[in-house]
């Protein structure tokens, strides 16, 4: 089975498939500002990417060549947020924008319907994105892995929010629900759980986010971004955390790592640095889940690693990083079997 990857680096996007001597990575989509990228797991040749200022663009043979989709359908130009619902009656393709508006799509990507009940929740009053106060946008869509009516918007900053009718009516935020959601998740093997990877830290529901949990226990960094969960057990999760914002995401400042939890719900999250670069110099990473279990991937500005170990250990893959990489700040990643 062909392993495929793509990252969003911050001008540019890589296609990285493996092969019988290794990896091959194809650079595309040079100075648009990846922003997202989702690949259809049902035809891994198909992917989206979501651009900041260019709009939402699709490739239909993994990343060789990409068209411009939605214009004049989705009225932003800065697309921060794309995935994709699998259903029995076909995939609809979501899209989120800045300012915060929702798109879906029944056909492709070949025309968008704007989900205006999004912008009606109570909440939308207060959404404010931090480093630019006057604006807001949908960082994450997460369509539940158990039913495919189900799906989890995350507002940066100001609100996680879920719809039961595939986007077209809405529930508003929790009190005690993460904040700041980056990266959101459901597993299959765990039907009404969602972890949350937020700004103001790790959170887990069991009950499709009625009600939420804190389980922190040795994690010592409390600004986290990155998550993936083990396709086989939905008890290992790894994520990327930093002390503040600012360590996270910039280059002079950057100080960040991985943390792994024990398999035993109740035991400790562990710091994970074993073939990973040290903290200091470190973007925080974008993290991802290989379809085989217990294998993760994570790009930072010191390149892509792997872990065939369920995330104990990693080593840096074999991808050619230019020294430009290392002035970059990857945004997102994403995996898929070929």
């Amino acid at each position: 089975m062909m392993t495929i990857i793509m990252v969003a680096m911050q001008n540019s996007i890589l296609s990285i498939e493996s092969v019988q001597t290794g990896w091959k990575a194809d650079e595309s989509l040079k100075q648009t500002q990846p922003q997202c990228v989702a690949i259809d797991t049902f035809s891994s040749n198909v992917a989206y990417c979501g651009t900041f200022g260019d709009g939402l663009w699709k490739t239909e043979d993994f990343g060789h060549t990409w068209n411009r989709t939605g214009r004049g359908e989705i009225t932003s130009n800065d697309v921060t947020s794309v995935s994709i619902s699998r259903s029995n009656n076909g995939n609809k393709i979501f899209a989120g924008t800045e300012p915060t508006a929702l798109y879906r799509s029944h056909d492709r990507g070949e025309s968008w319907q704007k989900m205006v009940s999004l912008n009606n929740l109570k909440s939308s009053r207060s959404w404010s994105f931090p480093p630019r106060p006057w604006t807001s946008h949908v960082r994450w869509i997460e369509a539940d892995s158990n039913n495919p009516d189900y799906l989890y918007v995350a507002i940066e900053a100001g609100a996680l929010v879920q719809s039961h009718d595939g986007g077209e009516t809405w529930i508003d935020r929790v009190s005690e629900g993460p904040y700041d959601s980056h990266t959101l998740a459901t597993h299959q093997m765990a039907p009404k759980r969602l972890y949350s990877s937020a700004g103001d830290g790790y959170f887990e529901s069991p009950d499709c986010g009625q009600t939420w949990e804190k389980p922190r226990s040795g994690l010592e960094h409390h600004y986290l971004y990155g998550l993936a969960v083990d396709s086989e057990n939905p008890n290992n999760i790894i994520v990327s955390a930093s002390q503040t914002a600012i360590q996270a995401h910039s280059i002079e400042h950057a100080n960040s790592l991985i943390y792994k939890s024990a398999e035993d719900r109740d035991a400790r999250w562990m710091a994970i640095s074993d073939g990973l670069p040290g903290p200091s110099g470190t973007t925080i990473s974008r993290l991802a889940a290989d379809p085989t279990a217990g294998i993760f991937y994570a790009v930072n500005n010191r390149g892509i690693f792997s872990s065939i170990d369920s995330g104990v250990s990693w080593r840096t893959m074999d991808i050619s990083w230019p020294k430009e990489y290392l002035f970059q700040h990857p945004s997102a990643l994403a995996v898929a079997a070929g």
